[in-house]
């Protein structure tokens, strides 16, 4: 099966498990203690059905709890009324993963307004009244990213190279942490020439594969892609092998999922990824804690690593792969 169709097959599952958690959870409403709402953006993208993944097999760890998983369909509107259904239906802790920061700001507001612990999942919202965030550090894995980026390119004081980055969806934090972090390290390198101004695939492998399809065709020397995320670093490698031209490029993504971004680097498709980990698992215990009386940080950090061809078959021996 190629791995497009793999990808696909991923997200479909992960959609069908999200509705099979919310049927059963109804059926056994009466026996639970708490509700809990979480508010999903897309269940399309590979990570994001992972999260899912995360967040479902944590609940099942625990029969107290009641979780409805909603799936935004990548649409802010959307999620905004999911999150307004959740409201209504009086949910007594809600997780949210927004789309973009500023458009779900207003609903989880009024989420804390109607008294309801929110605890926000990897990317942020434009107020901090929140009970917690839980997620990676995006500026720090951006930073990572553009230390490698430099030595791959010549090292410290002597890189050069043109470089295409491709952001994620211009309205939300990741994206502009990634780039920011990046290029504390890459503009410091007079021999560092970027070739694109803030081109968004959105987060999406096809957006991203057409911007590269678009560099190849209008720069005859391309040495590096960054990718906001794994998606679009490969959405690139593809677009430069048809080309003829992947050989020549080093190729950097962020996510780092066993089998996704580390396969791809084993694979020798990518260059190098960062893990990103999902935060649905350590969220939902965060606010099983939280209603259980339990004192939760405001903030929680989740790690990343490094992944190269020089550890990921290991990683991939470590989880069953």
């Amino acid at each position: 099966m190629k791995r497009r169709e793999l990808l696909k097959l991923a997200a479909l599952t992960a959609a069908l498990l999200t509705t099979t958690a919310m049927l059963a959870s109804g059926a056994h409403a009466q026996d639970k203690k708490w509700k809990i709402g979480f508010s999903q953006v897309t269940t399309i993208e590979p990570w994001r059905a992972q999260f899912n993944k995360d967040i479902l097999a944590e609940a099942a760890k625990h029969p107290e709890v009641e979780l409805i998983v909603t799936d935004g369909e990548d649409k802010t509107e959307k999620q905004v009324a999911d999150v307004e259904n959740l409201i209504r239906q009086e949910v007594d802790a809600l997780l949210v993963s927004p789309k973009e920061s500023a458009g779900l700001t207003g609903v989880v507001q009024q989420a804390i307004d109607a008294k309801i612990p929110v605890f926000v999942l990897d990317r942020n919202v434009e107020t901090n009244d929140y009970t917690q965030f839980v997620g990676g550090d995006n500026k720090l894995i951006g930073r990572a990213a553009g230390e490698y980026a430099v030595e791959l390119l010549g090292g410290k004081g002597k890189a050069a190279g043109n470089v295409v980055e491709i952001w994620g969806g211009m309205g939300t934090q990741p994206a502009h942490d990634r780039h920011d972090g990046f290029h504390e390290f890459t503009d410091k390198e007079p021999g560092i020439k970027n070739l694109l101004d803030q081109q968004s695939g959105d987060w999406k492998q096809d957006q991203a594969y057409n911007i590269m399809a678009t560099a190849l065709r209008n720069n005859e020397k391309i040495d590096l892609v960054y990718g906001h995320n794994d998606p679009m670093a490969y959405g690139a490698y593809l677009a430069a092998k048809d080309a003829g031209r992947e050989k020549d490029i080093k190729f950097i993504g962020i996510d780092g999922l066993p089998n996704e971004g580390v396969q791809l680097v084993a694979n020798g498709e990518l260059t190098a990824t960062f893990t990103y980990v999902t935060p649905g698992a350590e969220g939902l215990r965060q606010a099983i804690k939280f209603l259980n009386g339990e004192k939760v940080e405001k903030t929680i950090i989740l790690p990343t690593q490094k992944i190269t061809k020089e550890n990921a078959a290991q990683i991939l021996k470590d989880n069953g792969l």
